[in-house]
């Protein structure tokens, strides 16, 4: 079909189905989470972990220098660097409980720093956590070690404690060049500033860049945003993530900021999302699950190549390990057994580590339907398929129909945003950009329970 005919019926379905959805980096998701699960039930599940497989770690930085309107994460502004250095001697002490819960040492497969702002931390104190952490856990040659970075606090001392951490892999927060979307987000960055750093990595050795870009900021156009895009393809990253924007002020009080009159509306944020696929399709990347592009032979396009790519609280990722630990506030665990989260308020969770407990607030036992579910949304997320055929026979279930999924699945064939032939569920390539709804007709909890999420486009 030409262009011009498919675009009218993407529009339409954008205005259809607006409305919430959860991102499934996990499932049950998040909002779902309850005070029933604290310390002990964290301790237990680590204890009860395979030794012989791998753990990945996953370091939460509640700080950052400047707030960006449009920031969703659990994070806290600092003008002084005390808060940071207390931090630092509480995540210190988190790292050596996790350690003594394993009751031995366990391989790390991923370490992933992220925030907030983990650059906010000086080169010192980076390279001392580091050093500590290859003193409680076992980390090697295939270690993946990565780093979200805002480019605007990148300098040469920060540059030589990453290498020295062997960082392989760098994210960097770009969202949009516009200056007047920067502005509007309050976060100004020159692309020059942005080609300095990743020029410095490079130098350094470090082999993945990321770069982060929003669709449906305020002020954003067609133009401005293919521009944006046109500049950080001349950067060659080796992977892009397209996110769009979650305006939730009710949750982020920070984000009523932003002007909402100027935010684009469904129909436009979906022809940024989409006008950006192709753009970034186009120079050679290859579409991963819903928002991820990447290099032909980057790690993730071949683990979806051959069925193996995942979905976690980091988003696409290669990462297969069945234990991850959070660390820091906020930060959430997930353990075959279920999931733990951190306490979010800073000073609850270092009076937790402190007094020699972890700083588990709440979280979610999983059930037997919980899994099943959970592999069935990971599945669609990842691959855009599902053999339903399959899925009952990996979890054991005789004679399943799935008659409820059917039913909340039949619109959303009768759109065009998926296809069912026999047991094989596809997401279509016009149904992309809403995958999360496919999903959604898996997640019983969705209507169930609190939680407001973002809008499904």
């Amino acid at each position: 079909m030409a262009e011009t005919e498919t675009l009218p019926t993407a529009k339409t379905l954008a205005l259809k189905y607006d409305r919430p959805v959860p991102r499934y980096t996990s499932y049950p998701t998040a909002p779902h989470f309850h005070g029933g699960i604290g310390p002990a039930d964290q301790h237990a599940w680590l204890a009860q972990s395979d030794p012989e497989r791998p753990i990945s770690l996953y370091i939460h930085v509640p700080y950052c220098r400047q707030m960006c309107w449009y920031c969703g994460c659990h994070t806290k502004i600092v003008a002084r660097y005390q808060p940071i250095e207390d931090f630092t001697a509480h995540l210190r002490r988190e790292m050596a409980l996790v350690a003594e819960a394993f009751g031995g040492r366990r391989r790390v497969a991923q370490l992933h720093w992220g925030g907030g702002t983990p650059n906010v931390l000086s080169p010192d104190d980076l390279s001392r956590l580091m050093g500590e952490l290859r003193g409680l856990f076992d980390f090697d040659s295939d270690t993946e070690i990565d780093m979200e970075l805002d480019p605007r606090g990148v300098g040469r001392d920060l540059l030589a404690a990453l290498k020295d951490c062997g960082l392989g892999r760098a994210s960097l927060g770009i969202q949009d060049f516009d200056p007047i979307v920067q502005r509007a987000i309050n976060r100004e960055q020159p692309f020059d500033l942005v080609r300095d750093v990743v020029d410095g990595l490079r130098g350094i050795g470090v082999g993945g860049i990321n770069f982060d870009l929003i669709y449906g900021l305020p002020y954003q156009t067609r133009a401005g945003f293919a521009h944006s895009i046109e500049q950080a393809l001349s950067l060659t990253p080796d992977r892009f993530a397209v996110f769009g924007y979650a305006h939730v002020p009710w949750m982020k009080k920070h984000q009523s900021q932003i002007v909402e009159e100027a935010l684009p509306d469904a129909a436009l944020r979906l022809e940024l999302a989409e006008n950006a696929a192709r753009q970034i399709e186009a120079a050679g990347y290859r579409r991963i699950g819903l928002d991820h592009f990447a290099q032909a032979t980057d790690p993730l396009t071949i683990a979806l190549d051959r069925g193996t790519l995942r979905r976690n609280f980091q988003g696409y990722t290669t990462d297969g390990a069945e234990t991850l630990v959070g660390l820091g506030p906020s930060a959430i665990s997930a353990t075959v057994q279920g999931y733990a989260q951190n306490a979010a308020d800073i000073p609850l969770w270092s009076r937790a580590i402190a007094a020699g407990r972890l700083a588990t607030q709440r979280g979610l036992a999983l059930g037997a339907e919980d899994r099943w579910r959970g592999a069935a949304i990971e599945r669609l997320m990842c691959l855009g398929a599902l053999d339903l055929d399959a899925l009952a026979a990996d979890f054991d279930l005789p004679n399943a129909q799935f008659p409820a999924e059917r039913a909340r699945l039949a619109p959303l064939i009768a759109d065009g945003i998926a296809t069912l032939s026999g047991n094989m569920l596809r997401v279509t390539e016009a149904g992309l950009p809403l995958s999360r709804l496919v999903a959604a007709a898996f997640d019983t909890y969705l209507n169930a329970g609190p939680g407001r999420h973002s809008r499904a486009v």
